[in-house]
Order: C-alpha cells, then structure tokens, then sequence
C-alpha cells in the first residue's frame, strides 16, 4: 500500500549519512551516530591512545560545540551553558526555588524534568494534562517546566501558548527541547531556561548536553555546581580560595567530558547547518503515514505512541527486526533522517499481523 501523503519523503540534500538506519525507529530513545561523527570519534580515540590529545583541543572542540548549541537554540554563547544531563540543570532550578514555590509540571512528564523539585521535599508540585498547562498557570507560580515534546506519547506541547501565560502571571519557565530539537526547529522559545540532552535526535555521545538561560535566569538561578569551568577563563580558575563566576551562562557549566564533546561537536554542527523546518516536515510524513496504516489520527509528531499494555505490538516489532521501544505501557517508534517509507511498511505490517493474530 503505498504512503498517502502530500509532505516530502526525501531526505534534505544536508542531512547527514549514517552507516546504519534500516528498521531502526528508537531516535527517542537514542540516535544513531552520522559516519561524520564516528569519524571524530575514532580520530579523537587514536590521538588519546597515542598520547597527543591536549586539554587545550578539547576547548576548542567543547567552544565551538557551544556555538553550535547558540545555533540550535536561536541564540548567543554567551548564554549557552554546557553540561552532561538535563536533571543538572533542572536541579539548579530546583535548588533555587524559594521555599513553599509552587512549580508546575506536566502530569506524566520525563523524570529529568519533575524530580529535582520534588526532591527538595519543601516545593509545592502540581502535576496537569498538557493540554491544560497554559491555563493552570496562576499568579502563584514560580514556576513552569515541561518537555515540548512529550517523551512517553510524542505529545507536542503549545508551547508559544504556556511561555505567554507564565510571562503574563510573572512565573519562571524551563523548557526541556531533548525529544524536539534534531527534528524539529527550536529557536524561538522565549523562554528562561531550554534544556537540551543531545544523544536523541541530535545523534550526539550520550554525556553531552546544553542550556539556554536568559537575563532573569542568569540573576535568579544560583550557579551551584560551579567548578573551575565556570570562570569567564577556566584556565585561570582552577584553584581557590576565591570564586570565579563567568558574567553568562557558562558559570553553570561543568566540567566537559571531553570525549563526548568530541563527538557532540560534530552532531550539533551537522544539526545547526540543516533546515530543520524540512526535517520535521519529512519525519512527521513518515510518522502520519504509520499512524494510518495503524488506524490512528494524524499528528504534528515525529513520535507515535499507543496503547500496549502486554507489550505485543513492542514485541512483533522486535521480532521483525525493528528497533523500537516501550514506555508507560505504550509501544512507541520514531522516525528520523536514517528513516524512509520501507521502515513504514515494515512496522505497520508488523503492528496489524499482530492485531490480525489476536
């Protein structure tokens, strides 16, 4: 049956060629590495073993990833923080709440996005449906977090609705763009914080992550993982007594893992040079085109999720060859730029045999 669709199925003329991709539908779960990728990490490992990687490269490498991190955000280094796990960055959010603040979440949301504040224990957390988020943001709110694209549903959040509710009620906002930005654009989130983990979509080394702050955040949130990366110089930052703080958003760095960041700084570049406008449109054809021939709806996701509460449909995925995952008591696949009509075929006759079969 061939695809029913009127969005382009070609890959952009930029995307980047992978080594492997076929039947492999689990970007939302970890991304595939481009051959360019592979290549710097290879050459980066070579020169390790060898003994002639330097700690003065490797900022290099960690500078121009944060360049290319500004890119992908739609703003500038100097408000780019760097780091290795979104929970970090949401724990310095967390850490800064004033006691009894009102911080509210999406109900179901990514454990990275919810648990730093309900670790503090003295925070009031409401949990809601995303659909209700804008309007359950009130004068009281301190704070609002969510992911704009829902990990466990590919659920994509109204994102420019909630970021205009929580200005007008003067609440902080974090958003966590790691299940949207290599698949969809990100650049015009007006918001204090956008966290981003970059080994989903954007094909990175799990380890390498980033951070937009604005002015507020950058007064209001204390920078309490500062180490000797955190000095506008790190290298004149190293010892103390005194406390360096860069004047950005680099003080809520941490120390890079370099190896990461060697492979991380190729991922975002090929990501930061593509139209991720056309990307979305390609992924999202191919993820409307499966949930047809599944007898679902269309979406504006690049992820589809249904209910699979035995893991059957997980499991005949599987047993075709296909990658994909499950989460909540859902089956849950993605489509990406290694992803063409061939896998959605494959996975929808996977899907409806099993249905056939019960």
């Amino acid at each position: 049956m061939p695809l029913t669709t009127s969005r382009p199925t070609v890959a952009p003329d930029t995307a980047p060629r992978f080594e492997a991709g076929r039947g492999y539908l689990a970007a939302c779960t970890m991304g595939l590495p481009a051959t360019a990728t592979v290549d710097a990490l290879r050459s980066d490992l070579d020169r390790w073993s060898a003994g002639r990687a330097s700690a003065a490269e490797y900022s290099g490498i960690v500078e121009r990833s944060r360049a290319h991190a500004a890119t992908l955000l739609g703003t500038t280094t100097e408000r780019i923080a760097l780091g290795s796990q979104v929970s970090v960055f949401t724990g310095l959010a967390a850490a800064s709440a004033p006691a009894g603040a009102e911080v509210l979440c999406v109900d179901g949301d990514f454990s990275s996005v919810v648990a730093p504040f309900l670790a503090r224990g003295d925070l009031r957390v409401r949990h809601v449906p995303l659909a209700s988020l804008a309007d359950e943001i009130r004068p009281t709110t301190w704070l609002v977090a969510f992911s704009l694209v829902q990990s466990a549903t590919g659920e994509v959040a109204d994102a420019a609705s909630v970021l205009t509710a929580a200005r007008d009620a003067g609440a902080l906002t974090l958003v966590d763009t790691t299940q949207a930005t290599g698949w969809m654009p990100t650049d015009d989130l007006d918001a204090d914080l956008v966290v981003c983990h970059a080994y989903k979509w954007l094909s990175a080394p799990r380890g390498a992550a980033f951070m937009g702050a604005s002015d507020r955040a950058l007064a209001e949130i204390a920078p309490l993982t500062a180490g000797w990366y955190s000095g506008e110089d790190p290298w004149a930052s190293c010892y103390g007594p005194d406390l360096y703080l860069a004047a950005g958003a680099r003080r809520f760095d941490v120390s890079p893992a370099w190896q990461a960041w060697a492979g991380a700084e190729v991922a975002l570049g090929l990501a930061a040079g593509m139209d991720l406008a056309s990307v979305r449109d390609r992924d999202v054809a191919l993820a409307n085109a499966f949930r047809e021939r599944i007898g679902l709806g269309p979406s504006d996701s690049a992820i589809v999720s249904w209910p699979d509460p035995d893991g059957c449909h997980l499991a005949a995925l599987t047993k075709d060859g296909l990658v994909a995952s499950g989460r909540a008591g859902r089956a849950r696949v993605a489509f990406h730029l290694w992803n063409d009509e061939e896998d959605v075929e494959r996975a929808a006759r996977a899907v409806t045999a099993r249905r056939g079969a019960r």
